[in-house]
């Protein structure tokens, strides 16, 4: 979502005649669009804020994103930081800047309705909304974003029309929670569907699901439409139901279970990845092996773990940590051997098998890229294959990556 944040503001300033600055100690303006979702994120803020402006005392430093409304950030780097901006008040940044113009097309509008300097001419994030009202104990989104608000379905339609008639070849709708949008009579599985009936060749994606909104109708839209990538991002956050409870995730370990069920069912060959949290809170050794145990029930193709840190203003901050950093360490660690097996596992049915791979980058005569159900592949080739769809043929398997020729 910052990704896709960043392209926004990159175009809402050209609007006004900014341009990209080559030299980031000679920019008249930096922005940090920052993540207040794990600790290091926020660390880094706190080392490079202050050192943009020891080395550019004259720019107008900008902190937006997830930080940026939270007011021990503000109280640390006062002294630094010119602008706070929470992102939905991006049209309102001009004048800020520049509080002598009058020519300001809409500083009331939906930061979503203005359409991004895409980084990529080959693949596209689209936010189809802002915000959560999840509320889990842990996560300090729903105050830094506020409430989720929704883009009207036509908006999105429109936006995925001009980057298919433009050639691109993929499209990721994005939100914190994709499974919640409503608007204009559309849920979620009926706008995915809208979107992958649009005439042209591409790949669809979105991001990201929370378990107890994702619905058997998204499953059924999924299943039945190969523009749609069967990957499926799920995040668990933890295998424990009183650990699910304390967390506020609003299901239980078998409600998850079930889901993962009816997903391999409709679509046997879908990968599904997932988020987890070791040493939440009160979680206890049982209670971990409960997440353990998950893993090796869901079989996951790919996980990002963390160690639980406490995000200011959330909960969570307040209750009591205690799961040693050695102990979470070692949590983690023997989630990520579970993880090796059963990626490697599901990995062993791509062996000799044809896949079709969207290339994005390049070094020397390598190639490296992504299948519909997001495995990673390597195969030989040059820069010019970067936004190609290629067929390669899968020789060697890793539990975290694919090795192959082209097809000639």
């Amino acid at each position: 979502m910052n990704e896709s944040d960043s392209e926004r503001l990159a175009n809402y300033l050209e609007s006004y005649g900014y341009a990209l600055a080559q030299n980031i100690n000679t920019a008249g303006a930096v922005i940090l669009t920052t993540c207040a979702v794990r600790q290091m994120a926020e660390d880094r803020v706190y080392g490079l804020a202050p050192q943009i402006k020891a080395n550019n005392p004259n720019c107008k430093l900008i902190l937006t994103g997830c930080l940026s409304g939270r007011s021990d950030v503000q109280e640390r780097l006062k002294d630094v930081v010119d602008i706070w901006l929470p992102i939905f008040s991006l049209p309102k940044l001009i004048k800020l800047l520049e509080p002598e113009r009058t020519e300001i097309n809409d500083e009331t509008g939906s930061y979503l309705s203005i359409l991004p300097r895409y980084s990529s001419t080959f693949t596209a994030f689209v936010p189809i909304g802002n915000g959560c009202d999840n509320w889990c104990t842990y996560c300090a989104v729903p105050s830094a974003r506020g409430r989720e608000v929704y883009r009207p379905a036509e908006e999105v339609l429109a936006e995925c029309r001009a980057l298919i008639s433009a050639g691109y070849k993929e499209i990721t709708l994005i939100a914190q929670n994709v499974n919640s949008y409503q608007s204009d009579d559309y849920n979620f599985a009926q706008l995915l569907k809208a979107v992958a009936e649009l005439p042209g060749e591409f790949w669809l994606r979105y991001a990201t699901s929370h378990p107890k909104d994702m619905s058997d109708e998204l499953i059924a839209v999924m299943a039945g439409n190969q523009k749609i990538c069967q990957h499926i991002h799920l995040p668990a956050q933890a295998g424990d139901n009183e650990v699910l409870a304390r967390m506020n995730r609003k299901y239980t370990r078998e409600h998850y279970l079930a889901l993962i069920n009816k997903i391999r069912t409709a679509m046997p060959e879908a990968a599904i990845t997932t988020d987890i949290i070791v040493g939440f809170p009160g979680e206890t050794h049982e209670q971990f092996l409960c997440t353990a145990e998950l893993f090796r029930q869901a079989k996951y193709d790919l996980a990002y773990l963390a160690e639980f840190s406490p995000r200011s203003g959330t909960p969570a901050a307040r209750m009591i940590d205690d799961v040693s950093a050695g102990e979470k360490s070692q949590r983690k660690k023997a989630l990520d051997e579970i993880l090796s097996r059963t990626a490697l596992e599901n990995n062993q049915k791509f062996l000799n098998q044809e896949v079709e791979v969207l290339v994005n980058s390049a070094r020397g005569e390598r190639c490296f890229g992504k299948t519909k159900t997001y495995q990673t592949v390597q195969c030989q080739g040059d820069k010019s294959l970067v936004g190609q769809v290629v067929k390669v043929k899968i020789n060697e398997v890793k539990n975290f990556g694919l090795y192959g020729e082209l097809v000639k």
